[in-house]
């Protein structure tokens, strides 16, 4: 440890800061490889969709234990299942995108766009402004809540326009959600890098997915 480091107890602190922040977003880089790679050996095998079921099991099994051992090197291997195991379930629909629609690949394409465009934007606007999202936490954890419940009403009861609603909803929480937790990482709120990648993984999940059902629902050519 420097001398003005302690001395100045505010400069351990970014510092503590600045290396979570850079463990979040290189360990978030290779679990996104990671999870394209999966979903691309998926669309390659041409694996069934896993269904609601399978999907819910196995993503909040995954959660639970990478939280759990999220303080241990053993939370780097849940943390490689779950994103692993998300990107396996993206393959199906991926392949329904690309038979269903003439113009599938472009949609794919548009939505990896749209969801960088996003993501970069929101985390560029709360590194350099450094405001504090934290206020949102509530607001955002009540809004996921509810449209969990709408999307699975959804799908039960075969609403198209409730699930396209869905999705424009999931579009902005996730977004809320990028700002919130950059925001903790940058205040300290958030001070373990597994954890954050994990929530920013699930967001450019969703955030992926919504896109591309606005965009197939508008823009697909069958």
């Amino acid at each position: 440890m420097s001398l003005n480091t302690a001395i100045n107890p505010s400069a351990s602190s970014t510092l503590a800061t600045n290396k979570v922040l850079r463990n979040t977003y290189l360990l978030l880089s290779m679990t996104l490889f990671f999870s394209a790679m999966t979903a691309g050996l998926s669309m390659f095998l041409n694996l069934p969709p896993f269904g609601i079921i399978v999907t819910l099991v196995g993503f909040y099994g995954l959660m639970f234990l990478t939280t759990k051992y999220s303080d241990r090197a053993l939370g780097l291997v849940f943390t490689f299942a779950l994103t692993g195991f998300m990107g396996l379930t993206l393959g199906p629909i991926l392949n329904m995108y690309i038979s269903h629609f003439s113009n599938g690949h472009e949609l794919i394409i548009m939505a990896l766009s749209g969801t960088g465009a996003i993501f970069l934007g929101l985390s560029a606007y709360a590194l350099t402004t450094r405001k504090d999202f934290s206020f949102m936490g509530g607001f955002l954890l009540t809004g996921v809540l509810v449209a969990f419940l709408a999307g699975i009403g959804a799908i039960v009861f075969a609403i198209p326009a409730l699930s396209l609603a869905v999705s424009a909803m999931f579009i902005l929480l996730m977004s809320g959600m990028i700002l919130y937790q950059t925001s903790e990482i940058i205040h300290g709120g958030e001070t373990n890098y597994i954890r954050a990648t994990v929530s920013l993984y699930v967001s450019l999940y969703n955030l992926f997915l919504s896109l591309l059902q606005i965009l197939g629902v508008f823009g697909g050519r069958e």
